[in-house]
């Protein structure tokens, strides 16, 4: 503390040093201003400067005077700080001999309680003495019993006095043990008091130590603002010598200013005319269109006359932003061309070989009965593809056979493969649904195997009908057709397919469910067509 106290008295002559210093400087900068002419704005920022200086000055003699506000405060809280020690100890000194005072005390309460007991045993055996007396005396002749008595009264007179005296003693003991628990008290009271007096003079220290750190940072910024300015009075000089210069080239070159100012004005007064003859140039165009619109519309029809420029470009640009349009469309239009055309590919592809199973030789062995189950309840039951009853009967295994007269079969297959050949514009669910009704026809033997070929033959022969438009009636004249042919087949190669009628009902779903796909997509298609028409007819018209 002694030595923060030496640096702020060592600080605090330095403070006057310095202004009379700023001072001086301060005044050679007036003295310098008052000789030049024309230097607001340096002189304007010297003036902050200075004032920054003095706001810095005056902040740094603020916080000295704090520092030393709190250093006193600091000293006197330490003063008190001791007081309050050496108040302490007395107290603990004090303490101390009453607790050696208690001790003592207790034990001469120990003690007489002690004889106190004594006393009482004494008594209770003079009793037992004199009880025996008395009996004695019955018996013989014994001396008079006050004789006897009389000395043990007078000492348990005396041993009650003496427990009186000491039962006072006790009292005046817990008195002053109870003053010393208060006085106790207090002293921990004053040690709490103290205690928070002494973490308040920590934070004052810390705080001391915080001030003093930003008394550093003022100082390194006067340092820098000194350096500043001694920068700017430099300038400022530089500044004044060239305003010296600039005034003298100014002086010097009046005669070619006022020959300037000459020559702008001229200036000015030929694009005064120049702006008039402009004016007077765009009237007379404007005046040369008007007359040639008029002369060209003259000898002109009513639909060949020429229309102004503004409309010509909004409706070009109008039409252009149509043809940007209708480009995008076609572009569209040929990604769907090109993706339909992959999609035939692969159709023809997978029809291709569809065909080649179909012209391979029918196996005649029929499915070996496996299981005793039958498949239906009834003497009949429906299992046609295009709508025709064909009559179910039950073999003797439990397993339904089909068996119907077929003429020619292959060649109504081929013509249905070359049908859709012709026609293939369907999508990829109906021959994903054809493959699926393989892969499933493959579980039921080569018969079964063929019966489904036959049926993918059908739906692609309904699919191409209903591309044509006909979609119910040529759908079920192919499915009938068809169905007679692979029964007269089947009739002359006296084999028996052996199908469920579970397979043919799921057959039949999915040829209804190809046939309103096909619809479905034939009408995006014809719509697809039309926009792409009307929208081509538009864009002939258009131009």
């Amino acid at each position: 503390m002694a030595d923060g106290g030496e640096e702020g008295n060592a600080v605090a002559p330095r403070g006057p040093a310095r202004r009379r210093g700023q001072v001086r400087s301060s005044l050679d900068a007036d003295e310098f201003m008052a000789l030049m002419h024309g230097s607001d704005p340096v002189r304007v920022e010297l003036t902050r400067l200075e004032n920054e200086l003095r706001d810095k000055e005056r902040e740094l003699g603020e916080a000295q005077t704090e520092i030393r506000a709190l250093r006193l405060s600091e000293r006197a809280r330490e003063k008190a700080v001791e007081e309050l020690t050496d108040e302490l100890e007395k107290m603990d000194e004090k303490l101390k001999l009453t607790e050696s005072l208690l001790d003592s005390k207790n034990l001469d309460v120990k003690r007489i309680n002690d004889e106190k007991k004594a006393a009482l045993a004494a008594q209770f055996a003079a009793e037992a003495t004199l009880r025996r007396v008395h009996a004695a005396q019955k018996d013989d002749d014994m001396p008079p019993i006050e004789a006897i008595l009389a000395p043990l009264e007078a000492e348990l007179k005396l041993a009650r006095q003496e427990i009186a005296k000491l039962q006072d003693d006790n009292r005046a003991l817990d008195r002053l043990t109870k003053q010393k628990e208060a006085a106790l008290l207090d002293a921990e009271r004053t040690v709490e008091i103290a205690m928070a007096k002494a973490s308040m003079v920590d934070d004052l220290q810390n705080k001391n130590q915080e001030l003093m750190k930003q008394i550093e940072i003022c100082h390194e910024e006067n340092k820098i603002l000194d350096k500043l300015q001694r920068q700017k009075v430099a300038e400022v000089k530089k500044l004044s010598q060239t305003v010296k210069e600039l005034e003298e080239l100014v002086l010097q070159g009046g005669a070619a200013a006022n020959a300037v100012r000459d020559y702008q004005r001229q200036v000015q007064e030929m694009n005064v005319q120049k702006k008039t003859l402009d004016r007077e140039l765009a009237r007379a165009k404007v005046n040369a269109n008007r007359v040639a619109v008029v002369v060209a519309n003259d000898w002109k029809d009513s639909n060949d006359k020429v229309m102004p420029v503004k409309q010509w470009l909004e409706e070009r640009r109008f039409l252009q932003g149509e043809m940007q349009q209708l480009r995008d469309k076609l572009t569209v239009a040929e990604r769907t061309a090109r993706s339909e055309a992959q999609l035939k590919e692969k159709y023809q592809l997978r029809l291709k070989v569809l065909e080649d199973g179909l012209r391979g030789p029918p196996s005649g062995s029929s499915r070996p009965p496996t299981d005793g189950k039958s498949f239906s309840n009834g003497p009949s039951r429906r299992l046609s593809l295009g709508g025709a009853d064909n009559i179910s009967k039950l073999s003797p295994n439990g397993l339904l056979t089909r068996r119907s007269p077929s003429f020619h079969s292959r060649s109504s297959l081929s013509s249905s493969s070359s049908l859709v050949l012709k026609n293939a514009k369907g999508t990829s669910k109906s021959f994903d649904g054809g493959t699926r009704s393989l892969d499933r026809g493959k579980v039921h033997g080569n018969g079964a195997h063929l019966l489904n070929r036959s049926t993918d033959a059908v739906r692609d022969c309904e699919t191409n009908d209903s591309w044509k438009g006909n979609m119910d009636e040529g759908t079920n004249e192919n499915a009938s057709s068809n169905t007679d042919d692979s029964n007269k087949d089947t009739a002359n190669n006296k084999s028996s397919e052996m199908v469920s009628g579970f397979l043919y009902d799921m057959l039949q779903k999915e040829v209804i469910s190809l046939r309103k796909v096909c619809y479905e997509k034939d009408q995006s298609l014809k719509d697809k067509d039309d926009a792409i028409e009307v929208i081509l007819f538009s864009f002939f018209f258009a131009f």
